[in-house]
């Protein structure tokens, strides 16, 4: 799969663009602020329908104007072919079209176009509390199982009931023992996913760290759940008094965290600037190693700034690594244009370069 057309009306700083792509490597240049990772993150919300960053669509929106449109050709190597559109209004009227029809539900679209993004606020995923790190997991998840998702939207519609009941004055033991009944069938099935997609993850985080790092440390990752010493009835049933008195949930898989390990001891504590950057894209090599075996597509490979992560030596073997034929179509941002049109052109003859300045965007003619 890649995306062989990017469309782009009034998106963030960019007023249009028109832009056709290599089937493997794309650089977008230009200086800090000119616009080069708000591409990134179109081609990230037609895979996803909203923004890398956790802007409100109408966030996304260039200043003044009343709408944004992104349409996306993508081919796949069967031949098949298919053209999303999504657009936003100033109103907040939200659309996204798949082969000129509307989904009636977007996370209906979530896994058709697999996508992963390496970025320089990845580093939230360390050093953030728990709850980047089950986003990370349910983006990640979304992509693979559309029953994940809509598990996880229920369990935090009947997650936010309860914690209502909670905070009432008269309070309903029958109303709170209805909801937990629910809360306990959706949380097995999302414990379950997250658990099996930690026990996944390891070993890859390991393969590409020491891939990356000459094999100098050993990494692990281990997931953290209060549902892995109880089921969550009976876990309400220990916190029931607990949760009345505080007027909260206390217990549950809306505060599963996971703990990223160095030589067996937590990064975050004890990992070096570069050990973390090294973890963290070694973390989103595995998530696509993982994506790609489930669906047996190459997700697009989205490298925003990775030179602000990797010395320059590192981003070289990185680039080695993804251009290799298991990996599919990437695109990478950069403002130092030698350096990276000098690492690219050692790499692969299949490439494009797009100046990027002011939000205009122009392709570069072939070196």
């Amino acid at each position: 799969m890649h995306l062989q057309r990017l469309i782009l009306s009034d998106f963030k700083n960019i007023r249009e663009a028109d832009l056709l792509f290599s089937s493997k490597m794309n650089c977008f240049l230009g200086n800090n602020g000119a616009g080069k990772t708000n591409l990134l993150d179109a081609i990230y919300y037609l895979s996803m329908t909203k923004s890398y960053f956790g802007h409100s669509d109408t966030q996304s929106i260039r200043f003044g104007a009343s709408l944004f449109s992104l349409s996306g050709h993508y081919v796949f190597e069967d031949a098949l072919q298919e053209h999303i559109v999504c657009t936003t209004e100033a109103g907040g009227l939200k659309c996204v079209r798949r082969n000129g029809k509307n989904y009636s539900r977007f996370s209906e679209h979530l896994g058709l176009l697999p996508l992963v993004v390496v970025s320089p606020s990845d580093t939230l995923l360390i050093h953030a509390p728990a709850e980047e790190r089950r986003r990370f997991m349910n983006v990640l998840l979304s992509q693979m199982n559309s029953v994940y998702m809509a598990y996880l939207q229920q369990y935090n519609q009947v997650l936010a009931q309860r914690n209502h009941c909670l905070r009432q004055e008269d309070y309903r033991a029958d109303i709170i023992e209805a909801l937990d009944a629910q809360l306990a069938a959706k949380a097995e099935l999302i414990y379950g996913r997250r658990a099996d997609l930690c026990a996944l993850l390891g070993p890859q985080v390991s393969r590409y760290y020491g891939l990356l790092s000459g094999h100098q440390e050993e990494t692990g990752l281990a997931y953290k759940s209060d549902l892995a010493h109880n089921s969550l009835l009976a876990l309400f049933d220990e916190s029931r008094q607990k949760d009345r008195l505080l007027r909260y949930t206390t217990c549950g898989i809306h505060r599963d965290d996971v703990v990223f390990r160095l030589n067996e001891h937590p990064i975050r504590r004890f990992g070096s600037q570069g050990q973390q950057k090294t973890f963290l894209v070694a973390l989103k090599l595995a998530q696509f190693e993982i994506m790609k075996q489930h669906r047996g597509i190459a997700p697009l490979l989205l490298l925003d700034d990775v030179f602000d992560k990797l010395d320059v030596e590192r981003v070289a073997h990185l680039l080695e690594l993804v251009v290799q034929t298991h990996f599919g179509q990437i695109f990478i941002t950069d403002s130092n244009t030698s350096r990276i049109e000098g690492v690219v052109h050692e790499i692969t003859n299949e490439r494009a370069f797009f100046d990027v300045a002011k939000g205009v965007v122009n392709r570069l003619a072939s070196t």
